[in-house]
């Protein structure tokens, strides 16, 4: 049955439904279709899907078995054939029913931040004050780092309230990360579905873990709807960021197509995140390579790889990438391994999404929103535990029984895709636990990969490089064309080429060093009215969604800009004593997660083995702390 026709034909005929129905997430679409029709029945008990799945893949449909499948099919049938194409008015006893349908028992506050990010009620973290309210006449004038995710979003909600903001990138477009990381196969490796605003959601993917065009497109869609694009500097590169005492404002120097500049501003909000530098890997003779290298983050497309030797440095998520997609083209290809990476069976990471429920996206209101809030609930807390440490455990490479169970299932299943290669199979299970470093997405194409005659798995280590390649610590040198580096970014070392000075001429580089800490990953004593998102301990591992926390991180921003406007202050400086607090209760509970027990390297970890870029606590923890910035915590001046 071709669905992509009726798109354009009548939304809710009758011979698309079952076979739509048949395709859908069904408890998603019994609480989508409970409140589109106000019947409560759709809903019932017997129907719940598991709020907190054992598994590390979730049960298909919520765990419903095939008698419980059938009958929330026939109910769902039964609704859309008598639902209106705009739906009912949604009663709001009924939303917070519908939502615990699916997350179960919560308390107040906890379906307060649902709403949120279930997002009917349109966009419930839009500010509700504007400059012109609370200190008429004031014109606060803001400076915005980075265009990407955040920074979008932070203009957004600027522009939202009347502040007067400008915005700084050094790319020619938005996008961040994601115009920076066009290499072969770049994607999601979360469902895309997360990586959405919670008040502009998309309902039209086309992947289920999208690519790297598609997220682009929206993000640059999203630039246009915000009105923000026309405000943004692109081509522009900030070259310092100095606080001057005596008029208290920023001076920005920036390099763009019109030469070196300098921008006097009240409020900086440094939105380049973790993961915009580059790192190369220390290792000797690296500029003595006579061929071509790069960094998978800074992709040469001039250079032609068809039947060239490559080698491929390092085997975390972007590798897992680019291996399988360039592949097929290059005449050998050899990937150097430190160690082996944890994979999650996700059959479906490179699959479209089927027509029935793209259809279904399309045609039934609001579907997309509560697909996307199932989804979004299973990945918060649900495999959380499997990374939460038993002080009492005592077993090499797992960090609890859980842990343990976990290591045990994903090592089956890797090494089932080994069976005929036991030179591989003894190479390809990781010595730490689980979720000690970022686990990848795996539907077999890796292993696939790694079984053609013309790839080579490495895993001795490099000694150096050398003019004709590579030489590994047994002596023999890989002789290639080209190095791909896939070696990460220098997440310890972010916000270093900015040039941030603070009160006094203090270097915001000399006050982290390799160790940056910032209260909520966000404000830094000594340097006033200075924000950062995606900053210090704010990345994740296994639960929540980045786009949460940016939203989070924007909203506590916006909420000290109220505060500095309605005390009346020039400056807002975090206090040292609680920063020292925040950090003491992040360090404490990233020593109970995997990532951050003795013994496990990672990029997480500063030089002196505190966990620095890693939020460890519930993602709902974080959403409490950012709601409202208090005055408490600030010297106001």
């Amino acid at each position: 049955m071709d669905f992509s026709a009726s798109y354009s034909d009548s939304p809710l005929r009758a011979d698309l439904i079952e076979r739509a129905v048949d395709e859908a997430e069904l408890p998603a679409l019994l609480a989508c279709l409970a409140v589109a029709t106000g019947d409560e029945s759709l809903i019932p008990d017997r129907l719940r899907p598991d709020p907190r799945p054992l598994g590390i893949v979730p049960a298909r449909q919520g765990g419903l078995d095939q008698s419980c499948q059938q009958e929330a099919r026939r109910l769902a049938v039964a609704a859309l054939q008598r639902l209106t194409q705009h739906g009912a008015t949604p009663e709001p006893g009924l939303v917070d029913r519908a939502i615990a349908f699916i997350s179960g028992p919560t308390d107040a506050s906890q379906r307060d931040f649902l709403r949120e990010e279930l997002g009917l009620d349109g966009d419930l973290r839009r500010p509700g004050w504007s400059q012109e309210q609370v200190a008429p006449g004031r014109r606060l004038r803001v400076a915005v780092i980075g265009a990407g995710l955040s920074g979008l979003l932070a203009m957004y909600r600027l522009a939202q309230v009347g502040v007067d903001f400008v915005g700084f990138e050094r790319r020619s477009d938005v996008g961040g990360v994601w115009f920076d990381n066009d290499y072969p196969g770049a994607r999601l490796d979360a469902n895309n579905f997360l990586y959405s605003y919670s008040f502009a959601q998309k309902a039209g993917w086309k992947h289920y873990y999208s690519s790297r065009d598609e997220v682009q497109d929206y993000l640059r869609s999203m630039a246009d709807a915000f009105g923000v694009r026309q405000k943004i500097r692109f081509g522009t590169a900030v070259t310092g960021i100095v606080f001057d005492d005596d008029q208290r404002v920023w001076r920005i120097s920036s390099d763009g197509p019109d030469g070196p500049t300098e921008t006097l501003t009240d409020v900086v909000i440094s939105a380049v995140g973790q993961l915009s530098e580059p790192k190369l890997p220390d290792i000797p003779g690296l500029k003595s390579f006579a061929g071509e290298s790069w960094h998978t983050a800074r992709w040469n497309h001039r250079y032609p790889l068809t039947d060239k030797r490559v080698a491929v440095i390092g085997t975390g998520a972007s590798a897992y990438q680019v291996v399988p997609s360039i592949a097929d083209a290059v005449g050998h290809l050899d990937v150097f391994q430190r160690s082996a990476p944890w994979m999650v069976p996700t059959p479906t990471y490179h699959d479209e999404m089927p027509p029935g429920l793209r259809w279904l996206f399309t045609w039934v209101p609001n579907y997309h929103s509560w697909y996307r809030f199932y989804q979004f609930w299973h990945n918060v807390e649900g495999r959380r535990r499997f990374a939460i440490v038993d002080p009492s455990w005592d077993v090499p490479g797992s960090v609890s029984p859980a842990s343990a169970e976990l290591r045990s299932y994903l090592t089956d299943y890797i090494r089932g895709q080994y069976e005929d290669r036991p030179d591989l199979a003894q190479n390809v299970v990781p010595a730490y636990p689980p979720y000690g470093k970022r686990m990848l997405r795996d539907n077999g194409v890796w292993a696939s990969t790694l079984h053609r005659d013309n790839v080579a798995l490495v895993t001795q280590s490099i000694s150096e490089i050398v003019p004709s390649g590579v030489r590994t610590c047994d002596g023999r040198v890989h002789e290639c064309d080209a190095i791909v580096y896939a070696t990460g970014f220098v997440a310890t070392d972010m916000l270093n080429t900015l040039g941030v000075r603070g009160r006094g001429g203090r270097r915001l580089s000399e006050v982290w060093g390799s160790d940056p800490a910032a209260y909520l990953g966000i404000t830094v004593p000594g340097f006033p009215n200075f924000f950062c998102l995606y900053g210090p301990n704010t990345n994740l591992v296994v639960n929540g969604s980045i786009v949460t926390f940016s939203e989070s991180s924007v909203n506590y921003v916006m909420s000290a800009l109220h505060l500095l406007l309605e005390s009346q202050a020039r400056t807002m400086e975090v206090r040292q004593a609680v920063l020292d607090d925040f950090v003491a209760m992040v360090d404490e509970a990233n020593r109970h997660m995997a990532w951050g027990v003795e013994g496990v390297d990672n990029w997480y970890k500063a030089a002196s083995g505190r966990v620095s870029q890693v939020w460890p606590l519930e993602v709902a923890e974080y959403w409490r702390l950012t709601r409202r910035a208090d005055a408490d915590h600030f010297d106001l001046t």
